[in-house]
């Protein structure tokens, strides 16, 4: 019977423990064993002086760490609890089971909810280390869900397993099995027909960008998160005459209704729950049996899962901490290499930090600079190429997941530490030897990873400026032409106190109108911009009055307009994701022409402009983000890496200067007011659950004491002979 050689055991000498949980156990494994049924073909042999025994012996005991089933990708978590106790029971393990809340941020989005989502992340560490430590389990199968749960439930194993290693105690071990990918869904016939009706009254009538907006809405995949872009385009139609509000209202239920799989799972668009499985997956701490499934994982594939976790649990190179300090490399060029979720930036730092390591956004950058990652990833919700499709190509055997992946990489160059090790017991060199299915190549239709590069560059950039420290840019969610628009532009600024403001404006049909109406923009500074962002000079006239001036930028392309989100920063407001304005803008096919989007809030994905967030300082810090105002002129330069806030009288003079002045004294009446609205909105955050005494965004947003104690270099292995014997 394997054994855990840990000098502490304590469930040795605490009778009260052997006393309370052999009950647990048995009570998890009989109905398991009620469960499965005929499936499962092994002897019920647990009994209470058997578990008794195990628990004295220091047999491993491992939890079984679920997601609440108010999420949908937690609503089969009961099969797959069911199996794994089972196969760890059955490898000479205790199995217990608890649960951790997920927010969804799907039915957070443009709500206070937003406002929690980052905060769990960091609770959820919490109280994984709480239960952990609380009844001494040595390891964890975690069936890893969506949004925070996956990177809280790692953040919160990896500084448990720094901990123990300080106590001198047993290393702690992990193994991640992904929910499966839920399908997406259809948007039923007749209300299609209706849809395209709509479309073609909206052409008849005038109105050629609502149409044709619909026909893009039409044509994605239906996920939760496209539903925004129905939401955006029939609000538009209402306002136009061309919809009841009534019909809205059917149309956003049937629509709804018709979404999600009713066996749930991890929403097949590419954002934080794909990223995160991608993300887990190159950490090497989820086994390819139960990497990227279509349907919750069989009694086979779970035992396969377990097995790997067995096999490396005397293994203190294989622990959660070294696991991510030897493959961060690659999970940092997995990320990069799929256009990976703009959030997973913030977490994989904040992971390292929890491991106990000195990590930055700068460490993460001095990775990304080290070789050119390509793009290998050909992912389209537009063209049938979800997530969904990609589990149905492994789970032919087509492919490998994140070890095809990893093995495109290398193919194209691109330096990986092979000779790390993965939970499975073996190195990814070892992994890769077996080339059966490896190759993109096996995938003949569809294909999602390439073994050709879209591109040569890919992933998250981190830029910086005049104002603000550091932000970050998902580039590879631009194509090329889209990043040849807005690249080497400049920009009005359009400021926003909140997301509130923002998605109210974003979603009126006269913002363009108003703002020319207004003259919010000068018309000096209009002239400027017209001259610099066009590439076809014939159409500029310098006699041009204003109104015609404006219409014309607006039809060549000219006009660019960046909609500043401030006071979204984590300590503000919980640093909320702003997909919904994300989404407003690319519902409107006038306004993603024209449109940038800055916040020091969170970002998942992009607009079809560019999506900049992830903003330090935030606003309440006293970032400059706090101090822009409407008209300011904003250089946008991607490729080089900066946004600059021009001058604007040299801008008015056809100069581009960066602002010459000193932005916080400038300004320091309007800072100070907009901070007192920032404080008061700040209390619609439960005190309890605000971001507090936290690093910021270029440092993870993890606790300071988690921050301050990180001081392992994570280029070296530790030297496991200083840890303290308590």
């Amino acid at each position: 019977m394997i054994r855990i050689p840990n000098h502490v055991n304590s469930y040795s000498h605490n009778v009260q423990g052997k006393a309370n949980e052999p009950i647990t156990v048995a009570g998890l494994l009989d109905r398991a064993r009620k469960e499965i049924g005929d499936g499962f073909a092994g002897d019920p042999d647990w009994t209470l002086d058997r578990i008794y025994d195990r628990l004295e012996h220091n047999s491993p005991r491992i939890a079984i760490i679920g997601g609440s089933a108010d999420h949908p990708a937690h609503i089969l978590d009961h099969q797959t609890v069911s199996r794994a106790a089972l196969a760890i029971w059955q490898e000479g393990g205790v199995p217990f089971y608890f649960s951790t809340p997920v927010l969804c941020d799907g039915t957070a989005q443009n709500n206070i909810g937003m406002s929690y989502s980052l905060q769990s992340r960091n609770a959820i560490a919490e109280m994984v280390v709480n239960q952990m430590e609380a009844h001494s389990y040595h390891g964890a199968f975690v069936i890893q869900g969506c949004d925070k749960q996956p990177l809280g439930v790692l953040s919160g194993l990896a500084h448990l397993d720094r901990l123990r290693r300080f106590r001198g105690e047993h290393p702690v071990f992990a193994t991640f099995a992904p929910s499966h990918v839920l399908k997406g869904g259809t948007v039923p016939a007749e209300l299609k027909r209706e849809l395209l009706t709509l479309a073609d009254r909206a052409e008849e009538q005038g109105y050629a960008d609502v149409a044709a907006d619909i026909h893009d809405a039409l044509s994605y995949i239906l996920q939760c998160s496209s539903n925004t872009s129905f939401q955006g385009v029939l609000q538009r139609a209402v306002e136009y005459g061309l919809l009841t509000g009534e019909k809205q209202k059917l149309y956003e239920k049937q629509l709804a209704v018709n979404t999600c799989d009713a066996k749930g799972g991890i929403c097949a668009f590419h954002g934080t729950g794909n990223s995160s499985r991608e993300i887990t997956a190159g950490f090497g701490l989820v086994h390819p049996a139960v990497e990227l499934l279509t349907d919750p994982p069989t009694l086979e594939q779970v035992s396969a899962s377990v097995k790997g976790l067995f096999s490396v649990l005397l293994r203190p190179e294989c622990s959660v901490s070294e696991l991510l300090r030897t493959n961060i490399r690659n999970a940092i060029r997995i990320h990069s290499a799929s256009g990976g979720s703009s959030n997973l930036v913030m977490h994989i730092v904040g992971a390292m930090l929890y491991a106990g390591y000195v990590f930055s956004l700068e460490d993460m950058e001095a990775i990304l600079k080290e070789h050119p990652i390509p793009d290998l990833y050909d992912y389209s919700l537009t063209e049938g190429r979800d997530i969904f499709v990609l589990a149905q190509q492994c789970c032919s055997g087509l492919i490998r997941g994140m070890e095809t992946l990893m093995y495109e990489l290398h193919r194209n160059g691109v330096p990986l530490d092979l000779d790390a090790f993965t939970v499975t017991g073996q190195s990814w060199r070892e992994r890769l030897s077996d080339e059966k299915g490896l190759g993109a190549d096996g995938v003949r239709e569809n294909r999602i990873i390439l073994s050709t590069p879209k591109r040569s560059f890919s992933g998250i950039d981190v830029l910086r400026g005049n104002f603000f420290d550091t932000a970050v840019v998902k580039i590879s969610g631009m194509e090329s032409k889209q990043l040849d628009r807005f690249d080497d532009k400049v920009s009005f600024v359009l400021y926003f106190e909140n997301e509130e403001q923002a998605n109210r404006e974003l979603l009126n049909i006269n913002l363009l109108d108003n703002l020319k109406a207004k003259r919010t923009l000068p018309i000096a500074r209009l002239r400027q911009m017209a001259a610099y962002n066009t590439s076809d000079p014939s159409w500029l006239d310098a006699s041009e009055e204003y109104d015609r001036l404006f219409d014309r930028m607006v039809d060549e392309g000219a006009l660019r307009l960046t909609v500043v989100i401030s006071g979204q920063g984590p300590e503000a407001y919980g640093m909320p994701e702003m997909m919904t304005p994300m989404q407003h803008i690319n519902a409107d096919r006038k306004l993603r022409r024209l449109v940038t989007l800055i916040s020091d809030g969170r970002y998942s994905g992009v607009t079809q402009g560019a999506a900049i967030g992830h903003m330090t300082p935030e606003a309440l810090h006293g970032g400059g983000i706090l101090y822009l105002a409407d008209a300011d002129i904003l250089h946008l330069q991607f490729r080089s890496k900066h946004i600059v806030l021009l001058d604007p009288e040299r801008f008015e003079q056809g100069g581009i200067s960066p602002y010459s002045g000193d932005l916080r004294k400038d300004r320091d009446a309007l800072g100070r007011s907009r901070m007192d609205n920032i404080r008061m909105r700040q209390r619609g955050v439960a005190a309890s659950n605000r971001l507090r005494d936290c690093s910021d965004a270029s440092r993870g947003v993890v606790p300071m004491g988690v921050a301050l104690e990180a001081e392992l270099d994570w280029r070296q292995a530790p030297n496991e002979s200083a840890v303290t014997t308590l």
